[in-house]
């Protein structure tokens, strides 16, 4: 089991880094993100390319999780808190990474993409040398949101552990890390859509 920010950072020295993302909402990423990003304000590392692709699930479906326990009509308040996060995460991690363009003279590109539905995991791919898998765990909680309290059975995706495979680490863990960017790949060129984060 491993720590997001330090295989992000071990990503980020690199010359041309590559990060390719399946989750939930992007606020995982956009945390551990901070520690490369920090050391590049820094000089410490000094990439000449950034690439990050970030699959997430689109507004438009009915997500698995998070749902409310009882049942909602067309107003669904779980749903726009849900749909508000991943909004807010998905556009501070775009503009800290943008940002590199003229702070650094960086090559940066982002580009989100919505699923068709709601991952069950998380999956990090790095510079395809590393994937790093994560369970969504579902669990009943309460939360404030604006006026109300919403009591929903959801995933607290930062507590995920993850679990790395890396190319060089023998067959195993390299067939591994091919056929999770094959996925990848795969999902980014067809069913997925343009996003948007609105």
């Amino acid at each position: 089991m491993v720590g997001l920010a330090p295989r992000l950072t071990e990503a980020f020295s690199a010359r041309r880094v590559r990060v390719d993302v399946v989750c939930h909402t992007a606020e995982t990423l956009m945390v551990a993100i901070g520690e490369p990003l920090r050391l590049i304000h820094e000089g410490r590392i000094r990439p000449e390319a950034i690439d990050v692709r970030i699959l997430v699930p689109s507004r438009d479906i009915e997500l698995a999780f998070p749902v409310p326990v009882e049942a909602h009509g067309d107003d669904n308040p779980v749903h726009q808190r849900w749909l508000a996060m991943r909004n807010a995460q998905g556009q501070v991690l775009q503009h800290n990474l943008l940002a590199l363009r003229s702070t650094h003279g960086i090559d940066v590109h982002v580009r989100f993409r919505a699923l068709p539905f709601t991952p069950p995991v998380k999956l990090y791919l790095l510079n395809q040398e590393e994937a790093l898998i994560g369970y969504y765990m579902l669990t009943r909680r309460e939360e404030e949101w604006g006026s109300q309290t919403l009591d929903m059975y959801d995933v607290l995706g930062s507590q995920s552990l993850l679990f790395s495979f890396v190319k060089r680490a023998g067959q195993r863990d390299a067939a591994f890390v091919k056929e999770s960017q094959k996925w990848f790949d795969a999902l980014w060129e067809t069913i997925t859509s343009d996003l948007t984060l609105s």
